[in-house]
């Protein structure tokens, strides 16, 4: 996270903004820590794909935000194949 320019209180704040994205656009039910959860793992999730796609994560509270989103979006859809 201190890659990515910000701290851990932003990473809390924006890592909530992006699960709470990813949870209106999957159309998934979570509640606030869960989004937090998931944007904060989701952007860690997302900067290792594209780490092995050898592709340059985005950088500052925008480029976290844009991965969290991705990498929460990629997390609610393999815990719907799981649980099915």
């Amino acid at each position: 996270m201190e890659n990515a320019g910000v701290g851990w209180i932003a990473a809390i704040i924006i890592g909530g903004l992006a699960g709470w994205l990813a949870e209106k656009f999957m159309n998934s039910n979570m509640g606030v820590f869960m989004n937090i959860v998931l944007g904060i793992v989701g952007a860690i999730v997302a900067n290792w794909i594209l780490g092995v796609l050898h592709i340059q994560p985005l950088n500052g509270w925008l480029g976290y935000l844009i991965t969290g989103f991705v990498g929460a979006c990629i997390l609610i859809a393999l815990g719907r194949v799981i649980r099915r």
